[in-house]
Protein backbone atom coordinates (compact mmCIF):
# COMPACT_ATOMS: atom_id res chain seq x y z
CA UNK A 1 0.00 0.00 0.00
CA UNK A 2 2.74 2.44 0.67
CA UNK A 3 4.44 1.90 -2.73
CA UNK A 4 0.94 2.11 -4.57
CA UNK A 5 0.32 5.31 -2.82
CA UNK A 6 4.03 6.64 -3.39
CA UNK A 7 3.57 5.78 -6.72
CA UNK A 8 -0.01 8.11 -7.18
CA UNK A 9 1.69 11.33 -5.68
CA UNK A 10 -1.21 14.00 -4.50
CA UNK A 11 -0.52 17.47 -4.78
CA UNK A 12 1.89 18.16 -1.92
CA UNK A 13 2.92 21.35 -2.05
CA UNK A 14 -1.18 22.45 -2.26
CA UNK A 15 -1.89 20.18 0.76
CA UNK A 16 1.16 21.38 2.65
CA UNK A 17 0.58 24.82 2.88
CA UNK A 18 -3.17 24.51 3.48
CA UNK A 19 -2.71 22.63 6.46
CA UNK A 20 0.16 24.73 7.94
CA UNK A 21 -2.06 27.73 7.23
CA UNK A 22 -4.77 26.23 9.41
CA UNK A 23 -2.33 24.90 12.03
CA UNK A 24 -0.23 28.28 12.22
CA UNK A 25 -4.03 30.42 12.63
CA UNK A 26 -4.84 28.03 15.58
CA UNK A 27 -1.69 28.25 17.21
CA UNK A 28 -1.03 24.61 16.99
CA UNK A 29 1.48 22.76 18.54
CA UNK A 30 5.23 22.59 17.59
CA UNK A 31 4.67 18.70 17.46
CA UNK A 32 1.69 19.08 15.28
CA UNK A 33 3.68 21.50 12.83
CA UNK A 34 6.32 19.56 12.40
CA UNK A 35 4.26 16.80 11.38
CA UNK A 36 2.45 18.45 8.84
CA UNK A 37 5.77 19.86 7.28
CA UNK A 38 6.10 16.11 6.37
CA UNK A 39 3.22 16.38 3.91
CA UNK A 40 5.83 18.43 1.55
CA UNK A 41 8.10 14.93 1.31
CA UNK A 42 6.98 12.90 -1.89
CA UNK A 43 7.25 9.71 0.36
CA UNK A 44 5.06 11.05 3.09
CA UNK A 45 2.14 8.50 3.72
CA UNK A 46 -0.83 9.85 5.75
CA UNK A 47 -3.00 7.48 8.45
CA UNK A 48 -6.21 9.26 8.61
CA UNK A 49 -8.99 9.36 11.45
CA UNK A 50 -12.34 11.28 11.13
CA UNK A 51 -15.08 12.50 13.10
CA UNK A 52 -17.44 15.07 13.41
CA UNK A 53 -16.98 18.00 15.41
CA UNK A 54 -18.41 16.77 18.71
CA UNK A 55 -18.66 19.49 21.83
CA UNK A 56 -16.05 19.15 24.24
CA UNK A 57 -14.52 16.64 21.89
CA UNK A 58 -17.07 14.18 21.82
CA UNK A 59 -17.72 10.73 22.89
CA UNK A 60 -14.42 9.08 24.00
CA UNK A 61 -14.03 6.98 21.06
CA UNK A 62 -13.13 10.17 19.11
CA UNK A 63 -10.39 10.41 21.46
CA UNK A 64 -9.22 6.77 20.89
CA UNK A 65 -9.66 7.36 16.87
CA UNK A 66 -7.03 10.12 17.31
CA UNK A 67 -5.26 7.74 19.48
CA UNK A 68 -5.14 4.83 17.32
CA UNK A 69 -4.31 6.97 14.21
CA UNK A 70 -0.60 8.04 16.37
CA UNK A 71 0.34 4.73 17.52
CA UNK A 72 -0.13 3.23 14.10
CA UNK A 73 1.45 6.15 12.42
CA UNK A 74 4.63 5.49 14.55
CA UNK A 75 4.55 1.58 14.27
CA UNK A 76 4.45 2.79 10.21
CA UNK A 77 7.02 5.02 10.09
CA UNK A 78 9.28 2.86 12.46
CA UNK A 79 8.89 -0.68 10.53
CA UNK A 80 8.63 0.71 6.86
CA UNK A 81 10.94 3.64 7.11
CA UNK A 82 8.81 6.08 6.05
CA UNK A 83 7.36 9.43 7.40
CA UNK A 84 3.91 8.65 8.93
CA UNK A 85 1.82 11.50 9.25
CA UNK A 86 -1.18 10.86 11.63
CA UNK A 87 -4.41 13.36 10.45
CA UNK A 88 -7.63 13.81 11.89
CA UNK A 89 -10.14 14.17 9.15
CA UNK A 90 -12.77 17.17 11.53
CA UNK A 91 -16.54 16.12 9.12
CA UNK A 92 -17.33 19.98 9.15
CA UNK A 93 -19.71 20.18 6.43
CA UNK A 94 -21.88 17.21 8.43
CA UNK A 95 -25.12 18.53 9.48
CA UNK A 96 -26.31 16.86 12.40
CA UNK A 97 -26.46 19.55 14.94
CA UNK A 98 -28.47 17.21 17.05
CA UNK A 99 -25.74 14.56 17.71
CA UNK A 100 -22.54 16.94 17.74
CA UNK A 101 -24.31 19.78 20.23
CA UNK A 102 -24.53 17.64 23.26
CA UNK A 103 -22.06 16.46 25.90
CA UNK A 104 -22.97 13.45 28.73
CA UNK A 105 -20.73 12.62 31.80
CA UNK A 106 -21.28 11.14 35.59
CA UNK A 107 -22.18 12.91 38.22
CA UNK A 108 -19.57 12.24 41.44
CA UNK A 109 -22.47 9.66 42.56
CA UNK A 110 -22.18 8.09 39.00
CA UNK A 111 -25.57 9.37 37.34
CA UNK A 112 -25.53 9.82 33.88
CA UNK A 113 -26.66 13.56 32.69
CA UNK A 114 -26.62 14.98 29.45
CA UNK A 115 -26.10 18.99 28.83
CA UNK A 116 -26.77 20.85 25.37
CA UNK A 117 -26.30 23.80 23.46
CA UNK A 118 -28.67 25.49 21.96
CA UNK A 119 -29.28 24.96 18.27
CA UNK A 120 -31.60 25.19 15.06
CA UNK A 121 -33.35 21.71 14.96
CA UNK A 122 -35.13 22.76 11.52
CA UNK A 123 -31.44 24.12 10.23
CA UNK A 124 -29.83 21.73 7.83
CA UNK A 125 -26.67 24.00 7.28
CA UNK A 126 -23.45 22.82 8.18
CA UNK A 127 -21.33 22.33 11.44
CA UNK A 128 -18.78 24.65 10.14
CA UNK A 129 -21.25 27.62 9.92
CA UNK A 130 -22.55 27.37 13.65
CA UNK A 131 -21.33 29.80 15.86
CA UNK A 132 -20.94 29.48 19.13
CA UNK A 133 -23.47 32.10 21.32
CA UNK A 134 -22.66 33.63 24.93
CA UNK A 135 -25.02 30.22 25.97
CA UNK A 136 -21.33 28.45 25.62
CA UNK A 137 -20.86 30.14 29.09
CA UNK A 138 -23.51 28.90 30.91
CA UNK A 139 -23.17 25.07 29.50
CA UNK A 140 -19.89 25.15 30.58
CA UNK A 141 -20.82 26.47 34.27
CA UNK A 142 -23.34 23.60 34.27
CA UNK A 143 -20.55 21.57 33.09
CA UNK A 144 -17.96 22.24 35.53
CA UNK A 145 -21.52 21.56 38.69
CA UNK A 146 -21.71 18.36 37.25
CA UNK A 147 -18.58 16.72 36.89
CA UNK A 148 -16.03 16.07 40.65
CA UNK A 149 -14.04 18.75 41.22
CA UNK A 150 -10.78 17.42 41.06
CA UNK A 151 -7.04 18.35 40.86
CA UNK A 152 -7.32 18.80 36.99
CA UNK A 153 -10.06 20.81 37.43
CA UNK A 154 -9.16 24.26 37.22
CA UNK A 155 -6.83 23.72 34.34
CA UNK A 156 -9.07 21.39 32.45
CA UNK A 157 -11.06 24.37 32.47
CA UNK A 158 -8.89 27.08 31.56
CA UNK A 159 -7.95 25.17 28.44
CA UNK A 160 -11.35 23.90 27.18
CA UNK A 161 -12.98 27.59 27.90
CA UNK A 162 -10.34 28.84 25.84
CA UNK A 163 -11.36 26.88 23.03
CA UNK A 164 -15.09 26.83 23.85
CA UNK A 165 -15.85 31.05 23.70
CA UNK A 166 -18.78 32.95 22.60
CA UNK A 167 -18.35 33.93 18.77
CA UNK A 168 -16.47 30.96 17.93
CA UNK A 169 -17.23 28.12 15.27
CA UNK A 170 -18.34 24.99 16.71
CA UNK A 171 -15.76 23.14 14.40
CA UNK A 172 -12.77 26.15 14.89
CA UNK A 173 -13.77 24.84 18.45
CA UNK A 174 -13.55 21.32 18.39
CA UNK A 175 -10.32 21.60 16.48
CA UNK A 176 -8.16 24.20 19.21
CA UNK A 177 -9.24 21.24 21.71
CA UNK A 178 -8.15 18.59 19.60
CA UNK A 179 -4.73 20.39 19.33
CA UNK A 180 -4.88 20.89 22.95
CA UNK A 181 -5.13 17.39 23.23
CA UNK A 182 -3.25 15.53 21.01
CA UNK A 183 -1.24 18.13 18.89
CA UNK A 184 1.66 17.75 21.28
CA UNK A 185 1.60 14.03 19.81
CA UNK A 186 2.04 14.55 16.53
CA UNK A 187 -2.08 14.17 15.39
CA UNK A 188 -2.33 17.25 12.43
CA UNK A 189 -6.22 18.13 12.83
CA UNK A 190 -7.80 18.79 9.50
CA UNK A 191 -10.76 20.38 8.70
CA UNK A 192 -12.53 19.52 6.08
CA UNK A 193 -14.44 22.32 5.32
CA UNK A 194 -11.29 24.37 4.05
CA UNK A 195 -11.85 26.03 0.72
CA UNK A 196 -7.81 26.05 -0.29
CA UNK A 197 -7.79 22.27 -1.11
CA UNK A 198 -11.80 22.21 -2.37
CA UNK A 199 -9.86 22.60 -5.80
CA UNK A 200 -8.20 19.26 -5.12
CA UNK A 201 -11.76 17.59 -4.79
CA UNK A 202 -13.04 19.80 -7.91
CA UNK A 203 -12.20 16.89 -10.58
CA UNK A 204 -14.09 14.50 -8.20
CA UNK A 205 -16.97 16.16 -8.44
CA UNK A 206 -17.15 16.67 -12.05
CA UNK A 207 -16.65 13.24 -12.52
CA UNK A 208 -19.27 12.42 -10.41
CA UNK A 209 -21.54 15.08 -12.28
CA UNK A 210 -20.92 13.55 -15.46
CA UNK A 211 -21.42 9.91 -14.45
CA UNK A 212 -24.79 11.06 -13.64
CA UNK A 213 -24.54 9.38 -10.25
CA UNK A 214 -21.98 6.69 -10.38
CA UNK A 215 -21.28 6.19 -6.65
CA UNK A 216 -24.93 5.88 -5.38
CA UNK A 217 -25.34 2.94 -7.90
CA UNK A 218 -21.43 1.40 -7.30
CA UNK A 219 -22.08 1.42 -3.44
CA UNK A 220 -25.73 -0.01 -3.82
CA UNK A 221 -24.61 -2.77 -6.02
CA UNK A 222 -21.96 -3.71 -3.64
CA UNK A 223 -24.59 -3.33 -0.93
CA UNK A 224 -26.44 -6.03 -2.85
CA UNK A 225 -23.52 -8.29 -2.97
CA UNK A 226 -23.21 -8.08 0.52
CA UNK A 227 -26.97 -9.49 1.06
CA UNK A 228 -26.57 -11.92 -1.18
CA UNK A 229 -23.90 -13.61 0.86
CA UNK A 230 -25.40 -13.06 3.99
CA UNK A 231 -24.42 -10.16 5.61
CA UNK A 232 -26.34 -6.84 5.51
CA UNK A 233 -25.55 -3.15 3.59
CA UNK A 234 -24.63 -0.42 6.19
CA UNK A 235 -25.74 2.48 3.37
CA UNK A 236 -28.76 2.31 0.70
CA UNK A 237 -28.43 5.22 -1.19
CA UNK A 238 -31.25 6.78 -3.03
CA UNK A 239 -31.81 6.06 -6.24
CA UNK A 240 -31.52 9.76 -7.54
CA UNK A 241 -28.87 10.93 -5.20
CA UNK A 242 -25.38 11.91 -6.29
CA UNK A 243 -22.63 11.88 -3.93
CA UNK A 244 -22.53 15.67 -3.57
CA UNK A 245 -24.36 18.01 -1.48
CA UNK A 246 -24.91 22.05 -2.55
CA UNK A 247 -24.01 24.35 0.39
CA UNK A 248 -25.35 27.92 0.21
CA UNK A 249 -27.54 28.89 3.85
CA UNK A 250 -28.16 25.32 4.43
CA UNK A 251 -26.77 21.69 2.83
CA UNK A 252 -28.93 20.60 0.00
CA UNK A 253 -28.80 17.23 -1.45
CA UNK A 254 -27.90 17.45 -5.16
CA UNK A 255 -30.52 15.13 -7.34
CA UNK A 256 -30.62 13.28 -10.37
CA UNK A 257 -33.79 14.18 -12.39
CA UNK A 258 -34.80 13.32 -16.08
CA UNK A 259 -35.08 15.87 -18.08
CA UNK A 260 -38.11 14.86 -20.26
CA UNK A 261 -38.13 16.86 -22.76
CA UNK A 262 -34.54 15.85 -24.07
CA UNK A 263 -31.64 13.54 -23.31
CA UNK A 264 -29.77 15.79 -21.93
CA UNK A 265 -28.43 14.76 -18.12
CA UNK A 266 -30.12 17.09 -15.17
CA UNK A 267 -30.46 17.81 -11.69
CA UNK A 268 -32.49 19.45 -8.94
CA UNK A 269 -30.98 21.32 -6.09
CA UNK A 270 -33.82 22.97 -3.36
CA UNK A 271 -36.31 22.41 -6.03
CA UNK A 272 -34.44 24.39 -8.91
CA UNK A 273 -33.43 22.27 -12.04
CA UNK A 274 -30.19 23.18 -13.40
CA UNK A 275 -28.36 21.12 -16.94
CA UNK A 276 -25.02 19.71 -16.48
CA UNK A 277 -23.95 22.47 -18.38
CA UNK A 278 -25.58 24.93 -15.95
CA UNK A 279 -24.37 23.03 -12.88
CA UNK A 280 -20.44 22.47 -14.40
CA UNK A 281 -20.57 26.02 -14.29
CA UNK A 282 -21.58 26.88 -11.01
CA UNK A 283 -19.19 23.92 -10.04
CA UNK A 284 -16.48 25.83 -11.94
CA UNK A 285 -16.98 29.01 -10.99
CA UNK A 286 -17.35 28.03 -7.33
CA UNK A 287 -15.90 24.86 -5.96
CA UNK A 288 -16.54 25.69 -2.69
CA UNK A 289 -20.50 25.63 -3.18
CA UNK A 290 -19.72 21.75 -3.49
CA UNK A 291 -19.17 19.24 -0.61
CA UNK A 292 -18.88 15.24 -0.99
CA UNK A 293 -21.89 13.14 0.93
CA UNK A 294 -20.64 9.86 3.70
CA UNK A 295 -19.90 7.84 0.45
CA UNK A 296 -17.74 10.24 -1.72
CA UNK A 297 -16.18 11.56 1.34
CA UNK A 298 -13.50 8.95 1.88
CA UNK A 299 -12.62 9.33 -1.80
CA UNK A 300 -12.18 13.07 -1.32
CA UNK A 301 -10.19 12.33 1.95
CA UNK A 302 -7.69 10.21 0.07
CA UNK A 303 -7.57 12.04 -2.74
CA UNK A 304 -6.52 15.29 -0.87
CA UNK A 305 -3.80 13.02 1.28
CA UNK A 306 -1.93 10.48 0.68
CA UNK A 307 -3.63 7.69 3.01
CA UNK A 308 -2.40 3.73 3.72
CA UNK A 309 -4.67 3.48 6.39
CA UNK A 310 -8.15 4.97 7.55
CA UNK A 311 -8.99 4.35 11.39
CA UNK A 312 -12.95 3.06 11.38
CA UNK A 313 -15.36 2.51 13.68
CA UNK A 314 -17.94 -0.64 13.26
CA UNK A 315 -20.66 1.22 11.38
CA UNK A 316 -17.43 2.91 9.08
CA UNK A 317 -15.89 -0.62 8.66
CA UNK A 318 -19.35 -1.68 7.66
CA UNK A 319 -19.95 1.26 4.79
CA UNK A 320 -16.50 1.84 3.82
CA UNK A 321 -16.78 -2.38 2.66
CA UNK A 322 -19.25 -0.77 -0.13
CA UNK A 323 -16.61 1.33 -1.60
CA UNK A 324 -13.94 -0.52 -3.29
CA UNK A 325 -15.71 0.34 -6.68
CA UNK A 326 -16.19 3.58 -5.93
CA UNK A 327 -12.43 4.31 -5.55
CA UNK A 328 -12.01 1.78 -8.58
CA UNK A 329 -13.79 4.17 -10.43
CA UNK A 330 -12.22 7.27 -9.44
CA UNK A 331 -8.83 6.02 -9.96
CA UNK A 332 -8.19 6.64 -6.08
CA UNK A 333 -6.23 3.50 -4.20
CA UNK A 334 -8.46 2.40 -1.37
CA UNK A 335 -6.46 2.54 1.89
CA UNK A 336 -6.47 -0.30 4.35
CA UNK A 337 -9.37 -0.10 7.14
CA UNK A 338 -8.02 -0.13 10.31
CA UNK A 339 -10.29 -0.63 13.15
CA UNK A 340 -10.05 2.38 15.77
CA UNK A 341 -9.04 0.98 19.25
CA UNK A 342 -11.94 0.22 21.54
CA UNK A 343 -11.43 0.50 25.29
CA UNK A 344 -13.73 1.12 28.42
CA UNK A 345 -11.87 3.14 31.02
CA UNK A 346 -12.41 2.23 34.82
CA UNK A 347 -10.43 2.61 38.03
CA UNK A 348 -9.20 0.74 40.46
CA UNK A 349 -12.16 0.23 42.74
CA UNK A 350 -13.63 -1.18 39.86
CA UNK A 351 -11.44 -3.72 38.66
CA UNK A 352 -11.00 -4.83 42.18
CA UNK A 353 -14.54 -5.62 43.15
CA UNK A 354 -14.72 -7.52 39.65
CA UNK A 355 -12.27 -9.06 40.48
CA UNK A 356 -12.94 -10.49 44.01
CA UNK A 357 -16.80 -11.30 42.68
CA UNK A 358 -15.74 -12.73 39.47
CA UNK A 359 -17.83 -10.83 37.32
CA UNK A 360 -16.99 -10.14 34.04
CA UNK A 361 -17.36 -6.95 32.02
CA UNK A 362 -19.51 -8.66 29.53
CA UNK A 363 -22.02 -8.98 32.78
CA UNK A 364 -22.19 -5.14 33.98
CA UNK A 365 -24.04 -4.52 30.26
CA UNK A 366 -27.58 -6.00 31.75
CA UNK A 367 -29.97 -2.82 33.17
CA UNK A 368 -32.04 -4.97 35.56
CA UNK A 369 -30.56 -6.92 38.47
CA UNK A 370 -30.52 -10.54 37.19
CA UNK A 371 -26.84 -10.70 37.75
CA UNK A 372 -27.01 -8.62 40.88
CA UNK A 373 -29.06 -11.10 42.58
CA UNK A 374 -27.28 -14.23 41.41
CA UNK A 375 -24.24 -12.37 42.81
CA UNK A 376 -25.91 -12.08 46.22
CA UNK A 377 -27.26 -15.33 46.14
CA UNK A 378 -23.57 -16.73 45.83
CA UNK A 379 -22.65 -14.44 48.78
CA UNK A 380 -25.05 -16.31 51.21
CA UNK A 381 -24.12 -18.51 53.70
CA UNK A 382 -23.28 -22.28 51.64
CA UNK A 383 -26.24 -24.35 54.26
CA UNK A 384 -28.99 -21.74 53.99
CA UNK A 385 -29.12 -22.54 49.94
CA UNK A 386 -28.26 -26.20 50.31
CA UNK A 387 -30.98 -26.70 53.12
CA UNK A 388 -33.67 -25.05 51.07
CA UNK A 389 -32.46 -27.38 48.06
CA UNK A 390 -32.58 -30.15 50.36
CA UNK A 391 -36.01 -29.18 51.61
CA UNK A 392 -37.20 -28.75 48.21
CA UNK A 393 -36.38 -32.15 47.20
CA UNK A 394 -37.40 -33.77 50.43
CA UNK A 395 -41.24 -32.39 49.90
CA UNK A 396 -40.94 -33.41 46.29
CA UNK A 397 -40.05 -36.95 47.54
CA UNK A 398 -42.60 -37.50 49.97
CA UNK A 399 -45.40 -35.71 47.97
CA UNK A 400 -44.53 -38.17 45.27
CA UNK A 401 -45.51 -40.61 47.87
CA UNK A 402 -48.15 -39.25 49.26
CA UNK A 403 -49.65 -39.15 45.80
CA UNK A 404 -48.93 -43.04 45.34
CA UNK A 405 -50.62 -43.56 48.58
CA UNK A 406 -53.88 -41.07 47.77
CA UNK A 407 -54.40 -42.66 44.10
CA UNK A 408 -55.59 -45.73 45.47
CA UNK A 409 -57.53 -43.84 48.08
CA UNK A 410 -59.35 -41.45 45.72
CA UNK A 411 -57.38 -40.70 42.91
CA UNK A 412 -59.41 -37.37 42.32
CA UNK A 413 -56.89 -36.00 44.94
CA UNK A 414 -53.95 -36.41 43.00
CA UNK A 415 -54.36 -32.53 41.62
CA UNK A 416 -54.75 -31.19 45.06
CA UNK A 417 -51.23 -33.05 46.14
CA UNK A 418 -49.89 -31.32 42.76
CA UNK A 419 -51.43 -27.82 44.14
CA UNK A 420 -50.33 -28.36 47.47
CA UNK A 421 -46.90 -29.15 45.93
CA UNK A 422 -46.65 -25.89 44.03
CA UNK A 423 -48.24 -23.85 46.53
CA UNK A 424 -44.81 -25.14 48.82
CA UNK A 425 -42.67 -24.53 45.61
CA UNK A 426 -44.10 -21.19 45.61
CA UNK A 427 -43.83 -20.29 49.45
CA UNK A 428 -39.72 -21.57 49.22
CA UNK A 429 -39.25 -19.45 46.54
CA UNK A 430 -40.56 -16.36 47.99
CA UNK A 431 -38.76 -17.54 51.34
CA UNK A 432 -35.63 -17.79 49.14
CA UNK A 433 -36.52 -14.27 47.58
CA UNK A 434 -36.92 -13.07 51.04
CA UNK A 435 -33.07 -14.14 52.30
CA UNK A 436 -31.92 -12.63 48.97
CA UNK A 437 -33.66 -9.26 49.98
CA UNK A 438 -31.77 -9.26 53.26
CA UNK A 439 -28.81 -10.41 51.56
CA UNK A 440 -29.24 -7.24 49.62
CA UNK A 441 -29.69 -5.30 52.96
CA UNK A 442 -27.09 -6.59 54.75
CA UNK A 443 -24.34 -6.44 51.60
CA UNK A 444 -25.43 -2.72 50.48
CA UNK A 445 -21.49 -1.81 50.14
CA UNK A 446 -21.68 -5.26 47.33
CA UNK A 447 -24.71 -3.46 45.56
CA UNK A 448 -23.24 -0.40 45.43
CA UNK A 449 -20.19 -1.22 44.11
CA UNK A 450 -21.68 -3.33 41.31
CA UNK A 451 -23.94 -0.50 40.38
CA UNK A 452 -20.90 1.98 40.19
CA UNK A 453 -19.24 -0.43 37.84
CA UNK A 454 -22.09 -1.26 36.09
CA UNK A 455 -22.69 2.97 35.45
CA UNK A 456 -18.86 3.24 34.95
CA UNK A 457 -18.56 0.61 31.85
CA UNK A 458 -22.01 0.98 30.59
CA UNK A 459 -23.89 4.36 31.63
CA UNK A 460 -27.87 3.26 30.66
CA UNK A 461 -26.42 0.22 28.80
CA UNK A 462 -25.23 2.04 26.32
CA UNK A 463 -20.69 0.99 25.86
CA UNK A 464 -18.90 3.94 27.62
CA UNK A 465 -16.78 4.52 24.68
CA UNK A 466 -20.10 5.69 22.68
CA UNK A 467 -21.99 7.33 25.55
CA UNK A 468 -19.70 9.08 28.14
CA UNK A 469 -17.64 12.73 26.45
CA UNK A 470 -13.96 12.56 26.88
CA UNK A 471 -14.18 15.48 29.04
CA UNK A 472 -15.34 13.17 31.96
CA UNK A 473 -12.02 11.39 31.99
CA UNK A 474 -9.75 14.79 31.21
CA UNK A 475 -11.50 16.12 33.87
CA UNK A 476 -10.75 13.34 36.41
CA UNK A 477 -7.07 11.85 35.16
CA UNK A 478 -5.88 15.49 33.78
CA UNK A 479 -4.05 15.44 30.57
CA UNK A 480 -1.59 12.70 31.55
CA UNK A 481 -4.68 10.66 30.49
CA UNK A 482 -3.60 10.79 26.84
CA UNK A 483 -0.06 10.13 27.89
CA UNK A 484 -1.10 6.58 29.48
CA UNK A 485 -3.73 5.84 26.85
CA UNK A 486 -0.85 6.03 24.59
CA UNK A 487 0.80 3.23 26.01
CA UNK A 488 -1.95 1.17 26.68
CA UNK A 489 -3.28 1.47 22.59
CA UNK A 490 -4.19 0.04 20.37
CA UNK A 491 -4.86 -3.21 21.80
CA UNK A 492 -4.97 -6.58 19.78
CA UNK A 493 -6.88 -5.72 16.68
CA UNK A 494 -10.53 -6.12 16.95
CA UNK A 495 -10.37 -6.35 21.10
CA UNK A 496 -11.63 -4.40 23.37
CA UNK A 497 -9.73 -3.47 25.97
CA UNK A 498 -10.20 -2.53 29.41
CA UNK A 499 -8.16 0.03 30.93
CA UNK A 500 -7.15 1.59 34.72
CA UNK A 501 -5.79 4.74 35.23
Amino acid sequence: MIETRQANPVNNPQIKTAVMEQLTSRGAPEAALAAAEQLGNPTSVTIVAGQQAGLFGGPLFTLLKGLTAIAVAREVSVKYEVPAVPVFWVHAEDHDLEEISNCSVLTPDFEFETITIPYDSSSSQPASAVRLDDSIVLTLNRLRELLPNTEFSNSIFSQLSNAYKPGRGIVDAFTLWMDTLLGQHGLVVFDASDTAVKSIAQPLFQQELDTFGETSRLATESGSNLIAKGYHAQVTPLKDSTGIFYLSDSRQAIRLKPNEKTPEKAFEIDGELLSLQQINLQLANNPNAFSPNVLLRPIVQDKIFPTIATIAGPSELAYLGQLRQVYNHFGVPMPIIYPRASATIVDQGTLRFMERYDVSFEMLQAQDDGVLNRLLSNLLPEEVERTIEETKQAITDHLAAVSVGVAKVDPTLVGAVETTKDRMDRDLKKLGNKIIQAAKRRDETVQRQFRRARSQSFPNGAPQERAVNCIYFLNRYGLQLVDHLIKQLPPKLGQHGLITV
